[in-house]
């Protein structure tokens, strides 16, 4: 739960809201909560990704989604690496792209072998700049080392690599409470639908000069 040592900013658009004060309240019940709990269970402990791929899936997570120094980290890195030992997939994949497993194998040796090949280093070693012009190249599709093989950098990079780190991230509850989402609306479910409606249950949406008054309400969301 947020321990408010700080004046609201507005830069907060959720102030002071903490999803897991819902955990036992009435909006969840155990089934969401055991959901819930597996999220945030999952540790840094490598299942699929070598030590090597982890280290550069956890360089490119920081450069795709950047996490604020003053709350706990989405542990996007861990969340991948269980997603793929489970072998969830999406169930289809873009023509010349491997199974998810092998694609996210193959890509990451391409990145760290561009990486080599422009700053004789690997991608988590080279300079943020370094890392977000690499990373520019392969959304353009400009990266050709042999080591993509038949996957094109592009491809990879929006159907795989950005695709699956924005939706680990979001998969988590520290981001749900910074984007004002309750969670898995169960049993409580959502009444209030029309249009600048919440329910009592929701997050308040900071307005300007009011960042205040929607934290004493996240306080108390449940």
């Amino acid at each position: 739960m947020h321990d408010r040592t700080r004046p609201v900013t507005s830069s907060e658009p959720y102030p002071d809201y903490d999803v897991l004060n819902k955990w036992a309240g009435p909006s969840w019940n155990d089934k969401t909560r055991a959901v819930v709990a597996r999220r945030l269970a999952i540790a840094p402990e490598l299942r699929f990704f070598t030590v090597p791929e982890f280290e550069t899936v956890s360089a490119i997570a920081a450069r795709i989604l950047p996490q604020p120094a003053d709350r706990p980290e989405v542990p996007v890195a861990a969340l991948l690496d269980s997603k793929l030992q489970e072998g969830t997939c999406d169930g289809y994949r873009v023509a010349g792209m491997p199974r998810d497993r092998e694609a996210w194998r193959q890509g990451l040796k391409a990145i760290d072998a561009e990486a080599q090949l422009a700053y004789q280093r690997r991608f988590n070693e080279i300079t943020e700049a370094e890392q977000d012009e690499l990373l520019r190249r392969a959304e353009a599709g400009a990266l050709t080392a042999s080591e993509w093989g038949t996957i094109r950098s592009a491809d990879f990079f929006k159907r795989r690599l950005l695709r699956d780190i924005v939706l680990a991230y979001y998969a988590h509850p520290t981001a749900w409470s910074e984007i004002g989402w309750g969670g898995p609306a169960s049993p409580r479910g959502y009444v209030r639908l029309d249009f600048n409606e919440r329910d009592p249950w929701e997050a308040a949406e900071a307005k300007p000069g009011a960042e205040d008054k929607a934290a004493r309400i996240n306080r108390h969301v449940r």
